[in-house]
């Protein structure tokens, strides 16, 4: 049984592009992919528009109380050769309509749609037949799961800290996530936790940090956990524990150390102080045949937000090992 439903649907109608939020060389285009019970369903594609256009081309999947914002990842892809994108999964950052749950799905794998839909305008309209998807966190297991569903339709996948299992006790990992499953089907938006803010507080330039983004996309104290997103999440973790079959090389890269991910500590963004990098480490080899595991000495959660020299380190590792699994081939298009 796969975890996300095999087969992909025809993108359905995409806006134009234009001027990006980030600024100069970013643009944006909204992918319509109908409507459900809050409105309708967005995906927000966003691409970097500066120099000749290339033959490869990298597609970035955020994380859960996430958007794209870290525009030295697509910068730094994009002098290496590669033309760069990220998407916006449907109720997450451009994506979020007025009214909407912000970064709520019944089912976490709706998102092998949102996938879909941005691979589709990759590939057909912008003309890129070698493609990478890199994922960070929550995105990470979205884009295994979706490239283990979806075999031959990328040539490589980079994982940033992927949340691969729960990090938690035994007893909740266990017991507990027998009770989310219950909880998820009879009071599926019941608020079952949220996420430590001294992560999202070591951050941002508000607070301290090196990083200004918008904190309506993505808020310090992060928005609320609901029973049946967590659910999904936990079979989604299941269906990884099994052992994937994703057909493409596998890079898959974490901190060294696991940091304290309940309390405010000073190695926070030295660390992984939101996932277990021991767990991460474990799971690894089950997604593929061809399986990179590297640890970056020093580095956050989201190792492009590490500080130096970490945050080099990492995106030296990402660009490297892509030209060794996609070398460079025609440059303009």
């Amino acid at each position: 049984m796969t975890f996300f439903p095999t087969g992909a649907p025809a993108p359905r109608a995409a806006g134009s592009w234009h001027p990006d939020v980030l600024g100069e060389g970013w643009e944006q285009r909204t992918l319509h992919l109908g409507t459900d019970n809050e409105g309708p369903v967005d995906v927000t594609l966003v691409r970097l528009t500066r120099g000749p256009r290339r033959d490869r081309a990298v597609l970035y999947v955020h994380g859960f109380v996430d958007y794209f914002f870290q525009t030295h990842v697509g910068e730094a892809l994009d002098a290496a050769g590669w033309d760069f994108y990220a998407v916006d999964l449907r109720r997450y950052g451009r994506s979020l309509r007025p009214g909407q749950t912000a970064n709520l799905v019944d089912d976490l794998a709706v998102h092998a749609e949102d996938l879909d839909a941005a691979l589709a305008v990759v590939r057909d309209d912008e003309h890129h037949d070698r493609i990478a998807v890199l994922g960070h966190s929550t995105g990470g297991l979205v884009a295994s799961l979706w490239a283990n569903a979806r075999p031959g339709r990328i040539d490589a996948l980079v994982l940033n800290s992927p949340w691969l299992e729960l990090n938690d006790t035994a007893l909740m990992r266990t017991v507990g996530t027998q009770a989310l499953r219950v909880l998820g089907r009879v009071a599926p938006r019941t608020v079952v936790g949220h996420l430590a803010p001294h992560y999202g507080r070591a951050l941002h330039t508000s607070t301290g940090g090196e990083w200004d983004y918008d904190l309506a996309w993505k808020p310090i104290d992060g928005f609320p956990v609901r029973a049946r997103w967590i659910a999904s999440v936990r079979r989604a973790h299941a269906r990884v524990a099994r052992g994937l079959d994703v057909t493409c090389p596998v890079l898959v890269l974490t901190s060294d150390a696991t940091g304290d991910h309940e309390n405010d500590h000073p190695e926070v963004l030295t660390t992984d102080s939101v996932l277990s990098v021991e767990q991460t480490a474990a799971l690894a080899p089950g997604l593929g045949a061809d399986v990179t595991y590297e640890q970056i000495p020093g580095g956050a959660h989201d190792l492009a937000l590490s500080p130096e020299p970490a945050r080099s380190q990492y995106l030296a590792r990402v660009v490297g090992w892509l030209d060794e699994v996609v070398p460079p081939g025609t440059q303009a298009l």
